[in-house]
C-alpha cells in the first residue's frame, strides 16, 4: 500500500491485490506499471524457441526412480502398468539420476535471465518417454510438485523418439534405456546411458559441473583403435608423430561447444572466476606423451575445459569423487561403474572401438520409461 493508505470506509482491509490510488482518486500510470510488473514477474518464463535453445532431451525413467513401475511393467504387463500409474498419479516420483543435472541447468537459465532478459540462449529441457499418454498427468504432477521448469513433453506410446529427437533439435539426449541411446548415437545425436551411484553425495548447487572423457567422447576413437591393435608403446609414437594434427571430433564435442557458448555469455559479464558452468576433460591419457594433442585439439575447435585432468591409466573414481559434477561421460563401462562406485553420477556413450567389447549393465536394458 501507499503510505497513509489504512482500512476502508466499512472498516475491512483493503485488497493488497488492487493497486493504491492517489487522493484525487486516480490510479497514476507509474502505480499501474508497477502493479502490473509485479504480477507478470511471478509468472513461470517462457520457453525459448527450439531453434535458439541448447536442447536437453531426458527419458522420465533418467529423470525419476521409477523402479517399481518397472517392474510391473516387465512382470504383468502394459495394461497394469498405465492401471498403476493411473491409480498412484496424485504421488510424484522420486528424483531420479538426471534430477540434480536437470535442476542445475535450471539454475544456469536463472542466472542467464537475470543477465540477459530477452536472450533465447538457454537451455531448454524436454522430458522425451516412450510412455503412454495416460501416464502423463502423474509426470506432470510430479514435475510440478518439485517446481522443475519442463514445459516441452514427447510421449511416444512405445514409439522410437529418435524423429522427435531432431525435430527438437536435440543437443543431447539421456535415456536409461541403452538401445534407444545407441539407435541415437547412429543418427548422430549426443547422447548417453545414466546411471544412478551406489551412494548419494552432495553436489554443488550453484554450480553446473560436467566431466568428460576424451577419446571417444569429445574426440573419435582413431587413437583408442591404435591401442587397441598396436599397444601403448604404438599409441605414444602415433600421438607424438601427429601431435599437431587435431582428433576428429567425438559424438559428444558440440555438447562440450554449447556449454562453452553459454560460458562466454558470463565471461563478457566479467564471471570467469565465478561462472555457473564448470567443464573438466578427465582422460586416461598421460600429460606427457600424449595429452599435447588433446590440448591442441580443443584449441583448433575454439574450445576449452576449466580443468584437464591426465590420469595416465590411474583410476577416474577418486578424482571425479573430488569434482562432484553433476554428470561425467565415458565410453567405457569400467570407467562409468568405477566413477558410480564413488557416488558419481555417470553416463556411458556407446560410440567407439571399445564397443566391441561392451556388456550391458542389468540396469540399462529397454524399458517402458
Amino acid at each position: 500500500m501507499l503510505p497513509g493508505s489504512g482500512d476502508t470506509a466499512e472498516g475491512g482491509p483493503k485488497d493488497s491485490h488492487v493497486p493504491a490510488q492517489n487522493p484525487e482518486g486516480k490510479q497514476t500510470w507509474e502505480e499501474a506499471k508497477a502493479f502490473y510488473d509485479n504480477l507478470t514477474s511471478t509468472k513461470k518464463p517462457k520457453s525459448p524457441k527450439p531453434h535458439n535453445a541448447i536442447t536437453i532431451a531426458v527419458s522420465s525413467r533418467a529423470l525419476f526412480l521409477m523402479e517399481e513401475e518397472q517392474r510391473i511393467y516387465k512382470e504383468k504387463g502394459l495394461e497394469e502398468y498405465v492401471r498403476y500409474q493411473l491409480e498412484h498419479e496424485n504421488e510424484p516420483f522420486k528424483p531420479g539420476a538426471a534430477f540434480p543435472f536437470v535442476k542445475a541447468l535450471e539454475a544456469v537459465n536463472s542466472h542467464l535471465r537475470l543477465l540477459y532478459p530477452d536472450s533465447e540462449d538457454l537451455f531448454d529441457i524436454v522430458l522425451m518417454t516412450n510412455n503412454h499418454a495416460q501416464v502423463g498427468v502423474r509426470l506432470i504432477n510430479t514435475i510440478n510438485h518439485y517446481n522443475l521448469f519442463i514445459e516441452r513433453f514427447c510421449m511416444t506410446g512405445g514409439n522410437s523418439p529418435i524423429g522427435y529427437l531432431k525435430a527438437y533439435h536435440t543437443n543431447l539426449y539421456l535415456s536409461s534405456d541403452a538401445q534407444k541411446v545407441q539407435e541415437a548415437i547412429e543418427e548422430g545425436i549426443a547422447a548417453a546411458t545414466i546411471f544412478n551411484p551406489s551412494h548419494n553425495v552432495s553436489i554443488n548447487e550453484d554450480q553446473l559441473r560436467v566431466a568428460f572423457d576424451g577419446d571417444a567422447v569429445l574426440f573419435s576413437d582413431e587413437s583408442e583403435k591404435i591401442v587397441k591393435e598396436h599397444g601403448l608403446d604404438m599409441f605414444f609414437e602415433h600421438e607424438k608423430a601427429y601431435e599437431n594434427k587435431p582428433l576428429a571430433q567425438g559424438p559428444l564435442k558440440c555438447f562440450l561447444e554449447a556449454l562453452g557458448k553459454l560460458q562466454k555469455k558470463f565471461y563478457h559479464k566479467g564471471m570467469r572466476m565465478n561462472c555457473p558452468i564448470r567443464t573438466y576433460l578427465v582422460t586416461a591419457r598421460s600429460a606427457a606423451s600424449s595429452g599435447a594433442r588433446a590440448l591442441k585439439t580443443l584449441r583448433s575447435w575454439g574450445l576449452e575445459t576449466d580443468e584437464a585432468l591426465f590420469l595416465a591409466g590411474a583410476p577416474k573414481g577418486p578424482l571425479l569423487e573430488k569434482i562432484r559434477p553433476h554428470i561425467y561421460f565415458d565410453d567405457q563401462m569400467f570407467h562409468v561403474e568405477g566413477a558410480k562406485e564413488m557416488g558419481t553420477i555417470a553416463a556411458h556413450v556407446p560410440y567407439g572401438v571399445a564397443q566391441r567389447h561392451k556388456h550391458t549393465p542389468k540396469n540399462a536394458t529397454s524399458s517402458v520409461k
